[in-house]
């Protein structure tokens, strides 16, 4: 927000200066991002002079341009090629010598010595737009004739400069939105820093009602939307260009000015930070002003005559027959005040902040109106600023105050009550501050002393402060004025012991994790929560009514939490493989969401939302491309498990106690998952369906894996780290081929063999898979290495030969295996 030092002063005495008032402002919470000099007009008309054409002739390779000569009053006449069609001899003009910068919006260009069609030109004789005091290019300036020759046109024009401090407003100093709010603070810090000056509130006295004939009449339907709505109708009033005086204070802050009437609304806008908008009386229809909503669907043309379709959640400025305003939000086309307005309806109001939030932000508006709207502002200042308004709309634009100010407001806001006691105050600055200073403070902030004993006070909190409620609240106020900076540090240090968390170790592991990804090739991303819920619609393993929906969002693509990591890492794919990057290895942290209306319990108000955070990778694309070591080679599911099973070593998960196990679902076309024996699924991981991938416009295969990252820090949180020996005793090594359906796994054939042997069986591990002709229908050979070992002694034939007796039968029992 800008804030003009000059305006500045005119609501408090003080000597210091701009740099000054930044470092003062940002010390008490309104941290300024910068100061500038700015002057009324762009580039300050410095280089510009006034000048008199003594000859004008035409031009003879030219059947528009003209040779002047102009008395700028130096030693000689400059001869300057003009092309304006009104430009003639005798007349006073404004010209631009050789050096002068103009400005064009955010262009720069320097006039120069030059030839136009052959002539030597030295400078320029302007128009009002080339020097930014106009819109006007039909021809050059010309001036009275008692303007004098070589005045520089800055003086002529009494451009004024000016700073401009950017101070960058928080989401709770609404107040701080004006330049009297700012004013305000730096009277409160100037208060405490020695050197109190008065507060200069611009007087609503000499307002008065000059026609008592009744007028518009107000009517509020939605009170929780409109707690309070103020209006006066001014009768005569001639809309024309604002003076140098208001033109000036908007153009310093970067506001384009529109008309006196238009620009009087910003102008208070800015100078006590309550919006108001301007009605064309005659306009309103029935001469009553309706504060309600529209049916949802209606139809509505802003201001910037772009058509909105309204819902039942926006609250609208009507007339008796149509819809005039978005309240607090944006002004519609046919009701704004115009050169031929002669009768305005003035609106001073306070709107509910979420309200004007939601419709600002469904309709992708923001206006200075809504920025200090949504944040909360006070009711009982309306009044005060309709009058200052209309007195100033008197002054600008004439015209006769006609009836009583129409103020609806049912529920009066009161100040809000807050008990301090010294010891809190104290305790949480971390310094005990006088009584005296904290009353001196509590004062120069507007708060008033209602009650006091030894321990404390009770105070009242004016209801512009809509972010001090509380006492901790009181207390930071209490601070940023005292300066924060006056806080000294202790000279003890104190301390306390601390222990690793659960979300510790979880962020160390995810680190660990992740550079072991890395180091494998893969690249880390990172995808918004929200996603496009229509992902959902067809799906049974991530129903859509299982959606997380967000009830007012942004936009359809963003509408809903995701349920899993996978259609984020698949727009990512999609886009990478667009760009002719399709040899992909992806991985995310990220957390998803689910909803299921069965968890609902009266007892727990969100049982039936619930949140894990979960590690997703994703490959596709060539494994191997382009080597002269090794022929190209495409990603598999196999490389994909592999990486898997390295992450969950990794952890230290129990492997003999995983179970990977056939998935049938609609998110894998083939898929296989991660359960440990208690039947916790720890993730899945497998070829991606087809149909999803076609959706997303992904023409090849994806591989995916997904893993619940807060079920893994569960199974391995009581995990120790142990280490043994290596064995003195040789490991022996047993293979089978083994005859079985095709419907059995691996990991049946692991599990059996594991419970067979506990003690000395160490491994088993799969190094064929055999299918095809001299095998009978529906039959495969797997063929297995199981590795035996002793850590005491070395095994003999006889024990070897009786665990894989055991072994073979056990399987031949279960699962029907045979020797081939």
């Amino acid at each position: 927000m800008n804030i003009s030092y000059n305006w500045l002063k005119e609501y408090l005495d003080f000597d210091l200066q701009p740099e000054e008032v930044s470092a003062a402002l940002t010390s008490i919470g309104l941290e300024t991002g910068g100061v500038e000099e700015v002057q009324t007009i762009k580039g300050g008309l410095e280089g510009l002079v006034i000048g008199e054409v003594l000859t004008c002739e035409e031009h003879p390779n030219s059947d528009h341009l003209h040779i002047t000569t102009v008395n700028v009053g130096g030693e000689e006449p400059l001869q300057i090629v003009c092309g304006a069609p009104n430009v003639a001899a005798g007349q006073k003009v404004v010209v631009a010598v050789n050096g002068t910068k103009l400005y064009d919006g955010d262009e720069v260009f320097t006039i120069k010595r030059s030839k136009i069609r052959g002539v030597e030109s030295n400078g320029m004789i302007c128009a009002e737009d080339e020097i930014g005091i106009g819109t006007d290019h039909a021809g050059i300036i010309v001036l009275p004739a008692d303007a004098v020759v070589g005045t520089p046109a800055k003086e002529y024009y009494n451009v004024k400069s000016d700073y401009v401090l950017e101070v960058d407003i928080t989401p709770n100093r609404v107040d701080g939105t004006s330049h009297f709010g700012v004013a305000r603070d730096l009277a409160a810090y100037l208060k405490q820093n020695g050197k109190p000056t008065a507060l200069k509130r611009p007087s609503v006295d000499a307002f008065k009602i000059d026609d008592e004939t009744p007028a518009i009449e107000v009517i509020v339907e939605n009170t929780e939307a409109c707690p309070r709505y103020s209006g006066v109708t001014i009768k005569g009033v001639t809309v024309k260009e604002s003076p140098e005086w208001l033109k000036n204070r908007l153009n310093i802050i970067g506001l384009r000015p529109i008309n006196n009437v238009v620009d009087v609304t910003n102008f208070v806008l800015h100078e006590m930070g309550q919006p108001l908008h301007s009605f064309d009386a005659g306009k309103v229809k029935g001469n009553k002003v309706i504060v309600k909503t529209q049916p949802e669907g209606t139809k509505f043309v802003t201001l910037d005559g772009v058509e909105r379709t309204l819902t039942d959640r926006d609250l609208m400025i009507c007339n008796t027959e149509d819809a005039m305003c978005i309240g607090g939000v944006f002004g519609g086309l046919d009701s704004g005040v115009t050169e031929q307005t002669t009768d305005v309806f003035l609106e001073s109001a306070c709107f509910h902040p979420t309200w004007i939030r939601k419709t600002a932000r469904r309709f992708g508006l923001n206006t200075d109106a809504s920025f200090r709207f949504e944040r909360g502002l006070d009711a009982n200042n309306t009044i005060y600023v309709l009058k200052r308004a209309a007195l100033l709309i008197q002054e600008v634009a004439g015209g006769k105050i006609t009836g009583a100010i129409q103020d609806v407001y049912p529920n009066p806001v009161q100040p809000y009550t807050v008990e301090l006691t010294y010891d809190k105050i104290n305790s949480l600055i971390g310094k005990d501050i006088p009584v005296e200073t904290v009353k001196s403070i509590l004062a120069s902030l507007e708060m008033e002393i209602v009650s006091e004993t030894a321990e404390g006070l009770t105070i009242h909190v004016p209801v512009y402060r809509i972010d001090v409620q509380r006492d901790v609240d009181v207390i930071e106020d209490i601070l940023r004025i005292y300066g924060y900076n006056n806080i000294e540090f202790s000279d003890s240090v104190k301390s306390n012991l601390s222990y690793k968390t659960a979300t510790d170790r979880s962020y160390e592991l995810q680190n660990l994790i992740s550079e072991q990804l890395c180091g494998s090739g893969f690249n880390e991303i990172m995808n918004n929560s929200l996603t496009r819920s229509a992902y959902y619609d067809e799906l049974t393993t991530y129903p859509v009514s299982h959606c997380v929906m967000l009830m007012n969002p942004l936009s359809a693509d963003l509408n809903g939490m995701r349920q899993t990591l996978l259609f984020g890492g698949l727009e990512s794919i999609e886009h990478n493989a667009k760009r002719k990057n399709g040899n992909i290895r992806f991985f995310e942290f990220g957390n998803c969401y689910d909803y299921n209306v069965e968890k609902k319990r009266e007892d727990a108000t969100l049982a039936e939302y619930s949140e894990d955070y979960r590690l997703g990778m994703w490959v596709c694309g060539n494994r191997v491309e382009n080597s002269w070591a090794h022929a190209d080679e495409k990603s598999s599911v196999y490389e994909l498990k592999a990486y898997v099973e390295n992450i969950l070593v990794r952890l230290g998960v129990n492997m003999k106690k995983v179970i990977f196990g056939n998935l049938s679902n609609d998110i894998y076309s083939t898929g296989v998952s991660i359960t440990t024996a208690n039947g916790r699924e720890l993730g899945t991981f497998g070829i991606v369906n087809r149909k999803i991938c076609k959706a997303m416009d992904i023409d090849f295969d994806v591989y995916y894996a997904e893993l619940s990252w807060t079920l893994l820090m569960k199974d391995t949180k009581k995990n120790k780290v142990t280490f043994s020996e290596i064995s003195k005793f040789p490991a022996v090594k047993r293979d089978l081929a083994l005859l079985l359906d095709k419907s059995v796994q691996f990991a049946e054939i692991e599990k059996i063999a594991e419970e067979s042997e506990r003690k000395l069986l160490k491994e088993v591990s799969l190094f064929d898979v055999y299918e095809g002709k001299n095998l009978p229908a529906g039959k495969k050979s797997y063929a297995v290495s199981f590795f035996l070992q002793d850590e005491t002694k070395t095994l003999n034939d006889k024990q070897i030969d009786a665990i894989m007796q055991k072994i073979r039968k056990n399987l031949e029992s279960k699962l029907g295996a045979s020797l081939r």
